[in-house]
């Protein structure tokens, strides 16, 4: 038995809008992630089942290769590769999902598209403090993941049938990366209650795993080995770690978009470190991830000092500046109050 989460009032006007709808576009974070693509392309295939001949996914820029193999990752709309037609999708679009993501900025240039169309906007997300631009927000930080969030939207809407395997195995990818494959943010018996049922859909999660985190390129092997011996700082009387890579090095190990993905939890397997902090720099800004172990919420720091938020456990940010000036704001930051002292940080925010 899975609780009732979403609000009924809220269920069954986004249900009319699924019902009525002709053109309908699946919008979510820029530099998308596994619970990003995954939440988006499991409605997609949902949407599809149910009937809708027109649904397109469209994402800000690239996602990683290791998602690529997802069924219907081929035809999602890249705006950074195809703005127009992109912009001209969401501009004819009936019903506009907005996934994984609590406020426009997160999807940067697509955002003015998004907010100047006329369609139906509907909001499914688990992060804090969702901005009011859709016309049905459906928000609790309280999940896992809005993969989960995407499940118990089908589910309560009485279309579980609908449900295939397809879609159940990118509702799976989701969950599983936004949980570090379920390592945090994930001790809820209702979540593997949700397993259970995507694993009857025919998933099987053992080879999601693999495809997810065990196929690899060279470079980026010899460069999660570079990180280690020479990029990662160790903050023994703070309890952090640092991991950071400049433009050049990433240019050295040929980087593509997701070759850096898991690399922030790396230092938090090293006894004593509880809070572990990747910057990379990236074309236009400063890129910075942030997880913790136990009670210390990076997500307020990341709000302190990176213009970003997420989770208690695991968060992100950016820093517009150079690597050097990233890197010092961080280190003030550990200086204004110990990781160890959640309540030193919370007094911050």
């Amino acid at each position: 038995m899975i609780t009732k989460i979403i609000h009924e009032e809220k269920i069954q006007k986004a249900k009319k809008y699924v019902e009525k709808g002709e053109s309908f576009v699946i919008v979510t974070h820029v530099t998308p992630d596994g619970d990003a693509i995954g939440s988006s392309l499991g409605l997609y295939h949902f949407l599809t089942t149910y009937g809708k001949d027109n649904v397109t996914v469209v994402v800000p820029n690239e996602f990683p290769s290791f998602y690529r193999w997802m069924p219907g990752a081929k035809d999602i709309v890249i705006h950074e590769k195809y703005p127009d037609f992109a912009e001209q999708l969401i501009h004819d679009a009936d019903v506009i999902f907005c996934l994984d993501f609590n406020e426009p900025k997160r999807i940067e240039k697509l955002a003015p598209a998004v907010i100047a169309s006329e369609g139906r906007k509907v909001m499914i997300d688990h992060h804090l403090n969702p901005a009011d631009f859709c016309r049905v927000t459906i928000s609790y930080p309280e999940m896992s993941s809005t993969s989960e969030m995407i499940f118990r939207f089908i589910c309560r809407m009485g279309m579980f049938d609908l449900m295939t395997k397809e879609a159940a195995a990118c509702i799976y990818t989701g969950m599983m990366t936004d949980t570090g494959s379920f390592t945090y943010n994930s001790n809820k018996p209702e979540i593997y209650t949700i397993v259970s049922e995507l694993i009857k859909k025919g998933i099987d999660k053992d080879l999601i795993y693999r495809k997810v985190f065990q196929v690899y390129s060279e470079s980026r092997l010899r460069m999660q080995g570079y990180v280690l011996y020479e990029k990662m700082k160790i903050y023994p009387e703070h309890h952090a770690a640092l991991i950071t890579l400049s433009k050049e090095e990433l240019d050295r190990f040929h980087y593509v978009t997701g070759d850096t993905e898991g690399f922030v939890n790396m230092p938090l397997s090293i006894e004593g470190v509880t809070f572990s902090v990747f910057i990379r720099e990236d074309r236009d800004y400063i890129k910075v991830s942030l997880r913790s172990v136990g009670d210390f919420p990076c997500n307020l720091f990341a709000c302190q000092y990176f213009n970003g938020g997420g989770h208690k456990n695991a968060s992100g940010g950016e820093f517009f500046g150079s690597l050097e000036d990233a890197i010092a704001t961080f280190e003030k930051g550990l200086k204004e109050f110990n990781p160890n002292k959640t309540e030193e940080i919370e007094k911050l925010a």
